[in-house]
């Protein structure tokens, strides 16, 4: 079967497991990490390599906006950001697309509007170039 994988951050372990949840019921995506904090999802970056991440915007430490710029600059790949404050207009939304991410999803609606979250995945994979040929990818810390 054709996958795509994906990477989840947040730091709440109730919208994690959700996540995990909503996203495993579509039999072409598979999870390959789970973080809760910036350190967390960079080393899982360099491990699993994932098609899209999910990211919070909202997080201790160094926040969501803070990584997406880390990961755009370091490890580009697409970035869906996720917040109950992500509505259209939103300035933290038009910030998050300035700073490069591939959309915002309003994380309150996750449940509700889970189909929507699905297809927003697999298009911004799609756009990535990953058709989900069934390759092994090999981890970012494997390349020379």
């Amino acid at each position: 079967m054709n996958l795509t994988t994906i990477l989840v951050v947040d730091d709440s372990v109730t919208i994690r497991a959700m996540l995990e949840v909503l996203l495993e019921q579509d039999r072409s995506l598979r999870i390959v990490g789970i973080a809760g904090d910036a350190e967390e999802t960079f080393r899982l970056i360099r491990e699993t390599d994932p098609d899209v991440i999910t990211l919070d915007v909202a997080m201790p430490g160094m926040d969501g906006m803070a990584v997406l710029e880390q990961i755009m600059r370091e490890e580009p790949r697409p970035v869906i950001m996720l917040s109950s404050l992500m509505r259209e207009g939103d300035p933290m939304r038009v910030e998050a697309e300035q700073k490069g991410a591939a959309g915002c999803f309003n994380k309150s609606r996750m449940v509700s509007q889970a189909p929507e979250l699905i297809a927003m995945i697999k298009e911004v994979a799609y756009q990535r170039g990953h058709r989900g040929e069934d390759i092994p990818r090999m981890p970012l810390s494997a390349r020379a």
